[in-house]
């Protein structure tokens, strides 16, 4: 009975999000997003958001080397829909029968390309600090999607007497208050499909949003399959007690 219950214990621990404070997330503000908890699931609306703003924001520094195009299925786009997508993508192929490399269209099976050829370029182009990939990002950091949209949010001007240093961005909620990135969201930096006012905090949270399904795809899987581990727990904890009652009672 106490391993059953140590069991169920460990199972309900296992299908959330889980505590992932540490000295990188600790300032980080606490958002209440859709997929936290053992019923958590994603917002599709979002997603997509959080995907235009990577898409027309932040590609410009950073890749989504472990997503494919036909991922975005998950997001709710057509097959169509996602055929486009790749195709304004220039994809490097080949060789070709001649020996050459060559660019062609993407397409679904294809992954988001990196936007600089090799970490020495992203370094070169981005005063020697290479922006991370943001495939696995949210898994990445202590505070995971908070951390996320907190660092985007922290931009400020520095307090008295403190002075970034040269290169670096003051930022109250990254470790050190000193980034390499300068601040990558204004005030209608897109104009988002759904007619959503984009704000700083609403894009922030969009793409904190997306970037916790990309670095957690088969979070929902896993939620719905902890659900039906823990009602499972349930019925059997609930014969084998009913088993023993009948067990003692013959006995007395």
């Amino acid at each position: 009975m106490k391993t059953l219950i140590a069991a169920l214990l460990a199972t309900l621990l296992a299908v959330g999000i889980g505590p992932a404070t540490a000295a990188e997330g600790e300032g980080a503000p606490k958002h209440d997003w859709s997929f936290s908890g053992v019923f958590g699931r994603f917002d599709r609306a979002a997603m997509q958001r959080g995907l235009q703003v990577y898409r027309e924001v932040c590609s410009a520094c950073h890749g989504l080397k472990y997503v494919a195009f036909r991922n975005l299925e998950d997001l709710g786009y057509s097959e169509d829909e996602i055929k486009a997508m790749a195709a304004e993508y220039s994809i490097a192929d080949g060789p070709n029968d001649e020996g050459d490399m060559f660019e062609r269209p993407g397409r679904p099976s294809d992954y988001f390309p990196s936007p600089f050829a090799n970490a020495k370029a992203a370094a070169a182009a981005n005063n020697g600090a290479a922006p991370p990939d943001l495939s696995l990002m949210a898994k990445a950091r202590p505070g995971g999607p908070d951390h996320i949209r907190a660092i985007m949010l922290g931009y400020e001007d520095p307090p008295a007497g403190v002075q970034a240093l040269e290169g670096l961005h003051y930022n109250i909620y990254f470790p050190g208050h000193q980034i390499a990135m300068p601040a990558p969201l204004a005030d209608g930096a897109v104009e988002y499909a759904d007619g959503t006012e984009a704000t700083v905090e609403q894009m922030a949270t969009d793409v904190a949003n997306f970037l916790m399904w990309t670095a957690e795809p088969n979070l929902e899987h896993r939620h719905s399959m902890g659900v039906k581990v823990i009602l499972f727990l349930l019925v059997f904890t609930g014969i084998l007690y009913a088993a023993k009652r009948k067990v003692w009672a013959d006995l007395h």
